[in-house]
C-alpha cells in the first residue's frame, strides 16, 4: 500500500471507531495507576500460572499488534518503558472487541486489568478494559532510518522519539543531569537568576551577533552571547554567588560541536580565585559521571575516560611548547602568529586572538582527551579576566577539555576598571580591523565596575557538549530536542506555500 494508502485506511478505522461510540480525541483524562518499567521490577518473581488479584491500569502507544483469532496481543509503550497486553474477546465482549480490532500502530491506549506470565515467559497484562485515548492517522515507519535520514530524525523528532528508545533515553538523561548540576550548585550557596535575552549590547564573549528590532521601543538589540556582563553586575550589587542556565545565541557556523543557539551554564563566586573554581569544576564534573555512570569513568566513542580526580593539568604555552615545538615570543606576536598560521597550512586569520586560537586548535587540542586543566591563558584571548601578578602577558584562567573540545572556560574576574577600559578599547581597534566577532563595549560594565566588584572566579560550562559526553553522543544535534532547520523542502509544502510535513492534511470526519 502506499502511504496515502495507508492514511486512508487509517481514516476509515477512526470512523469505525466512532461507529462503536468510541470517539479517540474525547477523553480529558486517563487514572494512570502503574507504568511499565515499575510493574516490571515489582513483579519480576512473577511465575507463569500465578495471578495476583490486584488490578494495574497503563497508558502509552502501541508498538505492535498481534492477531490470534479471538485474541489479541499487543506491545504498549509509555514513559518508562515497554509492556504487553493480551485481550480476549470472550472477557472484554463482541462489541468492544471488535472496537479494539479496528486500532492501528500508533494509536494511544488505556487498559485496565491483572498481570501474568505468559508462555515466553513475558509479563503481561489481561486487559478487562480498554481506553482509546488517541488515534494516530500517519503511519509510524517500520523502520526508522535515523543515521541514513538524519535530516527527517531533527525535522520530525516526534517520530524520532517515538521510534527510537535510545533517542528518548538521551533527552531524559539531559533532563536529569541539568537537574542534578542544579541541586549540586544550590546545596553550595548559589541563587539562580534569569538575565535578558534582548540586550542593548550583547558583550561577554568575542561572538557574531543576531540582531532584531523592539517595535515598542523602535530600538535594535542583539540576543544575547553570554550571560556573564549581567551576572557580574549582580556581584556588583552584592548577591556574592549566583548562576544561570540559560539559551544563549551566537550566529555562526554548525559542526558537530557548535550550533547558533545552545545553554549554557554561567556561575560566578565573589571571593573566589581560579583555583577555587577549578576545585568546583573537577568536582561537580567527577560527581555528574558517579550521577549518570557509577563509578569514576565514562566511554566516549568507544573511548574509555577517567574522571578520577586530580584531573591533568598543563599551562597554554607550555602546551603549545610541548606538542608544537613553539616558542612563547612567537605566540604572543600577532607576526609570530600569522608566520605559524602560514607554517602549518591554517590560512589567515584577521586577528591575533583568532591566530592563537587556531594554532592552539590544530596543535594541542588533538592532544587532549582525558580530562585536562589548561591554565595560564594569554592575556589577548581574555579580555575579561584577571592577570596572572607577575606576569602581565597571562591571565588567571583556564579551560577545560575533554575528548579534543572545551567543555568549560573559568578565570579569576577582572575587577579593575581602569584595566577593564583598557582592554575594551583595544578591542575596538582589533573590531576595526575586521573581526565581527569581537563585540561593541559595553561601557555600562565598566560604570559598575567603579562602583567595586570583589575579587570574583566564574566559570562558563556549554551543557550541550557536557550531554553529549555524559550520553555518548556524537553531535550537538543530538542532544538538542528541537535543532534549527532550513525549511522543509518544496514537495513537503500545500499549495499556498504552508509547511505540512511529510503528508497533506486529509478531511475531516
Amino acid at each position: 500500500m502506499s502511504e496515502a494508502d495507508l492514511v486512508k485506511a487509517r481514516r476509515a478505522n477512526l470512523a469505525e471507531l466512532r461507529a462503536h461510540g468510541i470517539d479517540p480525541f474525547a477523553t480529558l483524562r486517563y487514572d494512570v495507576t502503574a507504568h511499565a518499567r515499575d510493574l516490571s521490577v515489582r513483579y519480576v518473581q512473577l511465575q507463569a500460572g500465578e495471578a495476583p488479584e490486584e488490578e494495574h491500569a497503563i497508558a502509552g502507544r502501541i508498538m505492535s499488534i498481534r492477531s490470534a483469532g479471538k485474541t489479541f496481543f499487543a506491545d504498549l509503550v509509555d514513559r518508562s518503558g515497554k509492556i504487553q497486553i493480551y485481550v480476549r474477546k470472550d472477557q472484554i465482549g463482541d462489541e468492544r472487541f471488535a472496537a479494539f480490532a479496528t486500532l492501528d500502530r500508533g494509536d494511544l491506549l488505556g487498559a485496565r486489568g491483572r498481570l501474568f506470565r505468559s508462555k515466553m515467559g513475558e509479563l503481561t497484562l489481561r486487559v478487562g478494559d480498554f481506553e482509546v485515548l488517541g488515534k494516530a492517522l500517519q503511519p509510524l515507519p517500520d523502520k526508522w532510518h535515523g543515521l541514513t535520514d538524519v535530516e527527517k530524525r531533527y525535522r520530525q523528532r516526534y517520530v524520532d522519539l517515538i521510534m527510537n528508545a535510545e533517542v528518548r533515553e538521551t533527552f531524559i538523561k539531559r533532563s536529569q543531569i541539568v537537574a542534578e548540576m542544579r541541586r549540586f550548585i544550590d546545596a553550595r550557596g548559589f541563587l539562580e537568576v534569569e538575565t535578558p535575552v534582548l540586550l542593548n549590547v550583547a558583550g561577554g564573549a568575542a561572538a557574531r551577533r543576531f540582531r532584531t528590532h523592539v517595535n515598542a521601543l523602535d530600538i535594535d538589540v542583539d540576543l544575547r552571547i553570554a550571560t556573564e556582563l549581567n551576572l557580574k553586575r549582580l556581584i556588583v550589587g552584592g548577591l556574592e554567588r549566583v548562576y544561570e542556565i540559560g539559551r544563549t545565541f551566537r550566529n555562526e557556523g554548525i559542526d558537530t560541536s557548535h550550533f547558533p543557539e545552545f545553554t549554557m551554564l554561567e556561575l560566578y563566586a565573589a571571593y573566589w580565585s581560579k583555583d577555587d573554581m577549578m576545585a568546583f569544576n573537577e568536582e561537580l564534573m567527577a560527581h555528574l559521571v558517579q550521577f549518570v555512570h557509577g563509578g569514576e569513568s565514562l566511554v566516549y566513542r568507544g573511548r574509555e575516560i577517567s574522571f578520577k580526580r586530580p584531573f591533568a593539568r598543563i599551562g597554554y604555552l607550555e602546551a603549545l611548547e610541548k606538542f608544537g615545538k613553539l616558542r612563547r615570543d612567537e605566540l604572543l606576536s600577532a607576526q609570530g602568529c600569522k608566520k605559524i598560521m602560514e607554517g602549518l597550512g591554517l590560512g589567515f586569520s584577521p586577528t591575533h586572538p583568532h591566530a592563537l586560537d587556531k594554532i592552539f586548535e590544530s596543535v594541542v587540542e588533538p592532544h587532549l582527551v582525558d580530562p585536562t586543566f589548561v591554565y595560564d591563558i594569554p592575556v589577548v584571548l581574555s579580555p575579561l579576566a584577571k592577570r596572572k601578578p607577575g606576569d602581565p602577558d597571562i591571565t588567571d584562567r583556564y579551560e577545560l577539555f575533554c575528548h579534543h573540545f572545551e567543555i568549560a572556560n573559568a578565570f579569576s574576574e577582572l575587577n579593575d576598571p581602569d584595566d577593564q577600559r583598557m582592554r575594551f578599547e583595544a578591542q575596538i581597534r582589533e573590531r576595526a580591523s575586521g573581526d565581527e566577532e569581537i563585540p561593541p563595549p559595553d561601557w555600562d560594565f565598566v560604570n559598575a565596575l567603579e562602583y567595586g566588584m570583589p575579587a570574583t572566579a566564574g566559570i562558563g560550562i556549554g551543557i550541550d557538549r557536557l550531554v553529549m559526553l555524559l550520553t555518548d553522543n556524537t553531535s550537538i544535534r543530538d542532544v538538542l530536542l528541537f535543532p534549527l532547520q532550513r525549511p522543509a523542502p518544496a514537495e513537503e509544502q500545500s499549495e499556498s506555500g504552508e509547511t505540512l510535513g511529510r503528508h497533506r492534511i486529509g478531511p475531516v470526519l
